[in-house]
C-alpha cells in the first residue's frame, strides 16, 4: 500500500481487523482525517514516504509541536512522485495545525510548501481541535521565523494573492489590500535565503463580507508585466449563495467602470473609482504601473484552460473519467446545466480542444466557479478560468 510502512499504525500490528473497537476507531480517524492531514508541495526529487515521515516527525519534536505524547507525530504519508507533493497525516488535529507553521522549511535542500489540503473543512475542524499553530512553537530550532508561514492568515475566508510584482514592498501590498477593509492577517511569502518576496501571499479580512468584493476587484488586475491572481485559498471556503451574488454584482460593476475608463482614454486606474463605498483613492500607488487589464463581463458560462491536454482526451475511457471528474468538481459551485470538453479528431482542427466549457443556470454559479478554479493547480499547470460568451456557447462555437 502506498505510503504505508511498519510501525505506522500505533494501535496494533495490522492495519485491518482483529482489534476490539477498531471499527469505531477507524470511523473516528476517517472523520478527522481532513483536519489531521497537511499538504506538502515542492518536494525534492529523491523524497519518499519514509524520508518525509521521518523528517517531519523529527521536526515536529524539535519545535515542540507534538501534543499527543511520546512517539512520531506522522502516522501516514501519501506521495505523488510525478507532481512532487505529499499528504502527511498527523496523529491529532492539534499536531496538524502546528505543522502549518512549518511552511517554507528546508527539506533535503529545498524549501517546501505546507498547506491545508483542498478537502480541509475549517468549520468542522474548529470543533475537533485548534486550527492555528501554537504560539509557543520553537520555530527558530529549525531555522524558521515566526510569522513568515502562510498559516498566519488562515481560516475559511483566507485569500491567495499571486502574481505580485517583486518590487512592491510589504507595506504597499497591505495598502492595496486594506483599500477594501482592515486585515485580520497578512502573510507575504518570502525566500528564506534572500528575504525577498516570492510574488505571492495570503490575507484574511476582519469582515468576511469583504472577501468576495476584494477578490472580484483584484483578480486580473494588471500591474506592469504582472497580472494578479486572487482567489479563495481553499475549496472548503467557497462563497455562500449571498456572497456569490455580491461577487457577481461586484464583477459587473468593475466591467462597467472599466468600459467607462476605456471610453475616456484613461491609462491609470485608481481603485477608488470602482464604486465600492469607503474605498480610498489609490492612484498614487499605481501611477506608471500600466493600468488595469480589460475586465470580463460576467456570463453563466466559464471556460477553463490548462486543465487537460489533447492527448488525454483521445482514449475513450480516460475521456469519460475526465468528464465525470469535471462534472463532480464543477457541480460544487452551482446548478450545472452543461459541460463540454471538445475532443481532438484525426486530420481535423477542432476548436476548443484542451479547454473545458461549463454552463451554469445563473451567473452566481459561474462566478463561484471562476473564483474557485482560477489559479488551481492541475497536472502541474495553473488553471485559467474566464467567462465565455453565452451566445457562442449556445451555438456550440468553442473557438473563442
Amino acid at each position: 500500500m502506498p505510503g504505508v510502512y511498519p510501525g505506522m499504525f500505533p494501535f496494533g500490528g495490522t492495519q485491518f481487523g482483529g482489534i476490539p473497537g477498531m471499527p469505531a476507531q477507524a470511523m473516528t480517524q476517517q472523520a478527522t482525517r481532513h483536519a489531521r492531514r497537511v499538504y506538502v508541495g515542492g518536494l525534492p526529487p529523491l523524497a519518499n514516504e519514509q524520508t518525509i515521515a521521518t523528517y517531519f516527525s523529527q521536526v515536529m519534536a524539535a519545535v515542540g509541536g507534538n501534543t499527543a505524547g511520546p512517539g512520531d507525530a506522522v502516522v501516514n504519508v501519501y506521495i505523488n512522485q510525478e507532481k512532487k507533493f505529499a499528504f502527511v497525516e498527523m496523529r491529532t488535529v492539534e499536531e496538524a495545525s502546528n505543522a502549518m507553521a512549518l511552511d517554507g522549511i528546508m527539506f533535503e535542500g529545498v524549501s517546501v510548501r505546507v498547506r491545508r489540503p483542498s478537502d480541509y473543512n475549517p468549520s468542522m475542524a474548529a470543533t475537533l481541535g485548534p486550527s492555528q499553530p501554537s504560539p509557543h512553537l520553537n520555530l527558530a530550532a529549525v531555522g524558521l521565523t515566526p510569522g513568515n508561514a502562510a498559516g498566519g492568515a488562515d481560516g475559511p475566508d483566507r485569500i491567495f494573492v499571486g502574481g505580485l510584482p517583486y518590487y512592491l514592498t510589504e507595506i504597499q501590498i497591505k495598502e492595496l489590500l486594506e483599500s477594501f477593509g482592515p486585515l485580520r492577517g497578512f502573510d507575504l511569502v518570502k525566500d528564506r535565503d534572500t528575504g525577498n518576496s516570492k510574488g505571492y501571499g495570503f490575507c484574511v479580512y476582519q469582515d468576511p463580507a469583504v472577501t468576495d468584493v476584494a477578490i472580484a476587484a483584484l483578480n486580473g488586475l494588471k500591474m506592469g508585466d504582472k497580472t494578479l491572481s486572487v482567489r479563495r485559498a481553499s475549496a472548503s471556503g467557497q462563497p455562500k449563495p449571498d456572497q456569490a451574488n455580491v461577487l457577481a454584482h461586484a464583477q459587473q460593476q468593475i466591467a462597467i467602470q472599466k468600459l467607462a475608463l476605456q471610453a475616456s482614454g484613461a491609462n491609470a486606474v485608481a481603485l477608488g473609482g470602482m464604486g465600492f463605498p469607503g474605498l480610498p483613492m489609490m492612484g498614487g500607488m499605481f501611477s506608471g504601473i500600466g493600468g488595469m487589464s480589460p475586465v470580463e463581463t460576467p456570463t453563466n458560462v466559464v471556460a477553463l484552460t490548462q486543465v487537460v491536454s489533447p492527448d488525454e482526451l483521445k482514449d475513450d475511457e480516460e475521456y469519460q473519467d475526465i468528464l465525470e471528474d469535471m462534472k463532480e468538481e464543477c457541480g460544487k459551485y452551482g446548478n450545472l446545466v452543461k459541460l463540454v470538453i471538445p475532443r481532438p479528431r484525426d486530420g481535423e482542427d477542432v476548436p476548443g480542444v484542451g479547454k473545458v466549457f461549463v454552463e451554469y443556470s445563473d451567473t452566481a454559479g459561474a462566478a463561484k466557479a471562476k473564483a474557485s478554479l482560477h489559479g488551481r493547480r492541475f497536472g502541474g499547470h495553473s488553471v485559467v478560468a474566464v467567462y465565455y460568451p453565452a451566445e457562442k456557447f449556445s451555438i456550440e462555437d468553442y473557438g473563442g
